[in-house]
């Protein structure tokens, strides 16, 4: 008497089990939104270059303004760090091969705010045909204090254990700041011209979601994302 094709079928699958089904796929949660300022925005105050009358001529008619605070057109924050403070998953990315890059061009770093990773190269370059220097405010590791006098010299750096706002200056020229953070993690981001931010790749759980602005303070969030979830928090900072 021969076997029914559909028993075969069922007996095989049986007999095969888990061993037969493909891994499962987790999917990543996201968390976005914007850093919202909050209260009237103060005016756009152009750079001093005092007597350094060679950093003005370098941007012509078009004058710098300072960066410690910049509001967007749209009431968002600008150079704003978003970070995962708490519950951050472990990684098992690598560490960016990548450099992470400060340019001193026109007396002013570029960009204003940038995060490495522990053990990412940060390098400072010097694009303007002026003597600059770079010099770190680290409360954690040991601060430095690098020279550079020549047009397209390059110092790189790395950092062995997260800090938040490295306050990087140039004695040369006293209106020259930027912030460098340094994190054990790949979840934040940076806000750019329209104030948002994205943190993907995240596991589902819960944490603790936190923005730092030099001149605005910090405030904090609790986020819980399902798996594959998306979700959106708002910031909203003013000045004190």
């Amino acid at each position: 008497m021969r076997s029914s094709p559909l028993k075969n079928i069922g007996f095989a699958l049986l007999v095969c089990g888990l061993s037969c089904v493909g891994p499962l796929t987790v999917q990543a949660a996201v968390i976005n939104g914007k850093v919202i300022f909050e209260g009237e925005v103060p005016a756009p105050k152009p750079l001093n270059f005092g007597a350094e009358k060679q950093c003005a001529v370098m941007h012509g008619d078009k004058m710098p303004v300072t960066e410690d605070l910049v509001v967007n057109p749209n009431q968002t924050v600008k150079w704003a760090l978003v970070y995962i403070k708490e519950g951050a998953p472990a990684s098992t990315a690598p560490t960016p091969g990548e450099a992470v890059e400060i340019n001193q061009k026109g007396c002013m770093f570029e960009p204003h705010a940038v995060v490495a990773r522990i053990g990412q190269k940060v390098i400072f370059r010097n694009s303007d045909p002026l003597l600059h220097n770079v010099r770190s405010e680290s409360k954690v590791e040991k601060p430095f204090n690098i020279a550079q006098p020549l047009q397209d010299m390059t110092t790189a750096k790395t950092f062995a254990q997260p800090e938040i706002g490295i306050k990087m200056r140039c004695d040369v020229h006293f209106w020259m700041a930027s912030y460098v953070h340094v994190l054990d993690h790949p979840f934040y981001a940076v806000t750019g011209d329209d104030g948002s931010f994205q943190i993907k790749d995240l596991p589902a759980g819960t944490y603790t979601i936190e923005v730092w602005h030099e001149k605005l303070g910090t405030q904090t969030a609790e986020i819980t994302v399902a798996e594959g979830e998306t979700k959106t928090s708002e910031f909203a900072l003013r000045l004190s």
